[in-house]
């Protein structure tokens, strides 16, 4: 595993806290660099402003197994072995060993050690809170409680209210999605089988519904979900909140902001506006309610 680290101050062991962030899917190397024509240009996976990251916390993300720090070829060929490691048990086990061994040789008592996972991250981040016990706050953005099976459920019957199928169309796509969710079941350890260019395999490991896992923590989570995310169904992450109130758990704050979407862009309501960037607005807000 290869780690990626930002910190403002020189010596990484006088940091006193840490942010892991964990990302969402994608075979995709932390940097893609692509040089033509005399200019170079780096596209990255880390959403956030490096100078923005607080003053004694070191932030810190780790790349999938058997994908590159960074790549230069355009044509970069998705090892074998990424598929094969692809998981969500996998991805827990390579993140508590970071958080083991950053404590363990770098900063050795942090006061405050904050997960955030996004998207398929948030998965990871829920078991990683199950089992690591230095973790203090839990971020868990973009995405949903039940199983990831379930959002296609949903996506079909919202297509059904907005009135864009009918129903006869609801229970076709309905009936292929229970029939492509059995044949997964019967291979769940495929990687030549593939759905939704996914394989068999990172689709079963990845079936767990993140709320059972949220359950069993006792540590504060935020829960930040954009009401306009077409990735990952809205009424998905609702039952989030509705499970800790029934399970009488009080350790969840759960923001739901009306016109955000997946990466928490503003999405544009006429042809005139554009799209903007707020990722940065959720982080301190989010990093405000950790100092709580």
């Amino acid at each position: 595993k290869k780690i990626y680290v930002i910190t403002k101050r020189n010596i990484l062991k006088e940091t006193d806290g840490i942010i892991l962030f964990i990302q969402g899917s994608g075979a995709q190397p932390l940097f893609k660099i692509t040089k033509e024509h005399g200019s170079e240009t780096i596209q990255s996976q880390v959403p956030f402003n490096p100078e923005k990251i607080p003053e004694g916390y070191a932030f810190v993300m780790v790349s999938k197994k058997c994908l590159p720090f960074s790549t230069e070829d355009k044509n970069f060929e998705i090892p074998k072995c990424f598929y094969e490691n692809e998981g969500l048990d996998y991805r827990v086990w390579q993140y508590n060993e970071v958080i083991n061994q950053v404590v363990k040789k770098q900063i050795r008592i942090p006061k405050k050690l904050i997960v955030i996972g996004h998207s398929e991250g948030t998965d990871v981040a829920a078991k990683l809170g199950t089992i690591n016990k230095k973790i203090t706050h839990i971020g868990f953005w973009s995405g949903g409680g039940n199983t990831q099976y379930y959002d296609f459920a949903l996506f079909i019957r919202k297509e059904l209210s907005e009135g864009k199928i009918d129903e006869k169309t609801s229970k076709q796509q309905m009936d292929s999605l229970f029939s492509q969710i059995k044949k997964i079941e019967a291979e769940p350890n495929s990687t030549s089988k593939y759905w939704l260019d996914n394989t068999y395999r990172r689709w079963n490991h990845f079936s767990e519904p993140s709320v059972e896992n949220l359950l069993k923590i006792n540590i504060p989570v935020f829960v930040a979900f954009g009401a306009k995310d077409l990735a990952v169904p809205v009424e998905s992450a609702l039952i989030i909140p509705i499970e800790f109130i029934r399970h009488k758990k009080n350790n969840l704050t759960f923001r739901l902001y009306p016109d955000y979407d997946h990466s928490f862009n503003r999405v544009p309501t006429n042809e005139n506006e554009n799209s903007e960037s707020h990722w940065m607005n959720v982080f301190d807000e989010f990093m405000e309610w950790t100092n709580k």
